[in-house]
């Protein structure tokens, strides 16, 4: 931790916010882990491609295109279970905020898709190769921007470390990749539906919890550097630590997640005061009110 904390500072001491290098700074705290490169291009496969090929990916790294592939139906079976509100203006103010922030981050280059679910839970999702979904239970206890994009980043850092894309991996390479080298032909995306199972099931796994400590620093960070207040997401995470144990709402969360308390502490320890300086906006004028 207190070399995280150097780090930022020295990263801060440029004059703006766009200065702070995410990926520069996640690369020295973490000796040896390369960021992933924003020119990566997805390598080009033949569509026919047996399950094999698939299996083989299993075991290394994913393509782009796979790791989409599988976070459209993860995403998709989600909203099956609990589609989007609909209200196309909440839509759309959603992904341009979570679209901005995007940009701030080391896979730009994906093409983002976020969204407001219709539940009364207070959570967020994140499904691989860029797809994000908030509880409409989360949402309506924002109360500013910066409070949403700190809970938005804080998914994006999930997909751009790929920790639930590694989460699958660990889970399911070996069961699949017996199956998949003993077949002879079948589609990619059966093999993909099996990968990842019900889709929910992958939601309801819990990602190691220096994995959320990760996304909620990187979190921090590509707020920051987007121009809003460095403290949005603690100040969620306060708000939702006020919740108790047995309010249904945050079972799922709490179950998943490390306690928001201990959230706060980690974060607490990464960004000393090294983030005072800079006065980035809130805007809680301009978080869009739900109708409903």
């Amino acid at each position: 931790m207190r070399k995280l904390i150097i780090l930022i500072v020295l990263a801060v001491t440029a004059s703006t916010v766009q200065a702070i290098d995410l990926g520069d700074i996640l690369k020295k705290v973490k000796p040896g882990e390369q960021p992933s490169s924003t020119t990566e291009q997805a390598p080009q496969k033949d569509e026919a491609a047996s399950p094999a090929d698939l299996a083989f990916d299993l075991f290394g790294e994913i393509p782009v295109e796979e790791e989409v592939r599988i976070g459209r139906e993860v995403a998709g079976n989600l909203l099956g279970a609990a589609p989007l509100v609909k209200d196309e203006k909440l839509q759309r103010y959603v992904n341009t905020v979570g679209r901005w922030l995007s940009l701030q981050s080391e896979r730009p280059e994906l093409a983002w898709h976020f969204g407001v679910i219709e539940s009364a839970d207070i959570n967020a999702f994140a499904a691989p190769g860029g797809y994000i979904l908030v509880t409409k239970g989360l949402y309506r206890k924002l109360t500013s921007e910066a409070e949403l994009a700190g809970v938005l980043a804080h998914e994006i850092g999930h997909i751009i470390r790929k920790h639930h894309l590694k989460l699958m991996q660990q889970g399911r390479m070996l069961d699949m990749g017996s199956r998949l080298l003993s077949q002879k032909a079948g589609s990619k995306d059966e093999a993909i539906k099996r990968l990842i199972g019900s889709g929910a099931e992958v939601f309801a796994r819990s990602l190691d919890k220096n994995a959320e400590y990760e996304a909620d620093r990187i979190a921090v960070v590509l707020a920051t550097r987007a121009g809003y207040d460095s403290f949005g997401l603690p100040a969620v995470l306060q708000e939702i630590g006020h919740a108790g144990a047995d309010d249904s709402r945050v079972g799922l969360l709490f179950k998943t997640h490390p306690h928001p308390d201990d959230r706060l502490s980690h974060l607490d320890d990464s960004m000393g005061s090294a983030f005072d300086r800079y006065k980035g906006k809130t805007v809680a004028e301009r978080l869009y009110r739900l109708k409903q």
